[in-house]
């Protein structure tokens, strides 16, 4: 069985896409107003690592489904430690804010 024109338009198109990108986090500096200072701020950051050159077939397949899932894995991931780090920062500046008025 073998993939029609605009199928594999779409499956080039998705590895394009796709192309094994990761999303880590990354600290950025924000200035906080209510305090007056300088603050760490996590964000996600995507980053490609490789792109998908050539492929054909059920390889094809394979290759955008494993990267497809890398890339969902490190979104959930990197998420959930940018979350978690936001927020810690956030309830540490508070308590230093609130402490030094």
């Amino acid at each position: 069985m073998t993939a029609t024109l605009p199928t594999r338009w779409l499956a080039v198109g998705a590895a394009a896409a796709l192309s094994a990108c990761v999303y880590v986090p990354r600290t950025a500096q924000v200035y906080d107003p209510e305090c007056r200072t300088m603050v760490n701020h996590l964000v996600l950051e995507g980053v490609q690592v490789a792109a998908i050159q050539r492929c054909e077939n059920q390889a094809c397949m394979a290759l955008i489904v494993s990267a497809g899932i890398v890339t969902a894995a490190t979104v959930i991931v990197s998420g959930s430690i940018v979350v978690v780090g936001n927020v810690a920062s956030w309830l540490e500046r508070k308590a230093r804010c609130q402490s030094g008025s």
